[in-house]
């Protein structure tokens, strides 16, 4: 595959509680960057990202599977501007493992298009692509043929850089027709710059009939090839700051990889194990207190209800079980 020539970087966040996991159970974080284009643009006379249209269509797809954790936008921006990346930078799969540790990933995901258009080579497509369900403006030939969509992605371990997994997704309408419309141009309108690939307008067209299809292999393969991903094993440890009835709130929450669903054990230290020279607390010695399942959760704080156990206090250890 081409080194990778990024005009942006594409992440969504998983939807809070759309997957939940219980504590200590292994999650595979991913950030997925916009897939590189060039080699299209060469077909191709508008001014589309189709990179980024096809990422973002690709991560709505692993985060409707759940098998993967994809990291939020904000947050790998934010990123970028600290450490100063350049696109150049982003672009060497070594630098975009780097991005990954930072961003505290298991795996990058890079990608490029390899073939988008019709399969009639001599079809011209040219200027700006207008409207949708149709076309105008610029130099559309009149051939038509079947949508073709060809699309490669890498599976980057960030530790390592190491090319875990290797995907290739094909995509090709059932229809034949003009490349957008399938029909011919005219109707609606649409300029050039940008283009919502999962709305309806394009996804009725062939061309998003094929980018469709290319997608979903692409995924599937991507989702079958998790286990070569190392999880992160998610490890919960706070304190009850409040304990009413069958309400326990501990003061750990997101921010500490809590998530609605998880089930902790509460523990109560009854005496400390300290180095007789330096003082240092070398163990905890605890008791069992109950169990506990969290409810709600925001950055700082959650609250559980009680699963099992009883005279819960405040101070009292929280684990995942």
């Amino acid at each position: 595959m081409k080194s990778l020539r990024l005009a942006g970087l594409s992440v969504l966040l998983l939807a809070a509680g759309a997957v939940s996991m219980p504590a200590g159970q292994a999650k595979k974080r991913v950030a997925l960057l916009d897939f590189e284009f060039g080699t299209v643009q060469r077909w191709w006379g508008g001014d589309w990202d189709v990179g980024k249209g096809i990422a973002d269509l690709v991560v709505t797809n692993l985060v409707k599977d759940g098998t993967f954790s994809v990291v939020e936008r904000k947050k790998l921006d934010a990123i970028l501007q600290e450490q100063n990346f350049s696109n150049t930078d982003r672009a060497n799969p070594t630098t975009a493992s780097k991005i990954g540790k930072v961003l505290g990933v298991n795996a990058i995901i890079v990608g490029s298009v390899t073939q988008f258009g019709l399969e009639d080579k001599s079809t011209s497509v040219g200027g700006v692509i207008g409207r949708i369900p149709g076309f105008g403006g610029g130099n559309v030939g009149t051939k038509q043929g079947k949508a073709n969509v060809a699309i490669d992605a890498r599976l980057v371990d960030v530790n390592t850089g190491e090319i875990l997994a290797v995907a290739s997704g094909k995509g090709t309408s059932k229809r034949s027709g003009l490349l957008l419309g399938g029909a011919g141009g005219g109707g609606g309108g649409y300029g050039a710059g940008g283009i919502d690939m999962s709305s309806s307008n394009f996804q009725d067209t062939i061309l998003g009939e094929a980018t469709r299809a290319a997608v979903e292999d692409l995924t599937a393969q991507l989702i079958g090839q998790s286990s070569r991903v190392e999880a992160t094993t998610v490890a919960v440890e706070g304190l009850v700051a409040d304990a009413t009835g069958d309400t326990i709130i501990i003061n750990v929450g997101k921010n500490a990889g809590v998530a609605v669903g998880m089930k902790l054990s509460v523990e109560r230290v009854s005496r400390e194990v300290k180095d007789p020279s330096s003082g240092k607390v070398l163990r905890k010695i605890t008791s069992p207190v109950g169990e506990i399942q969290v409810t709600e959760v925001d950055d700082l704080s959650a609250v559980a209800k009680v699963v099992s156990g009883q005279g819960f206090k405040v101070g009292d250890m929280v684990k995942s079980k």
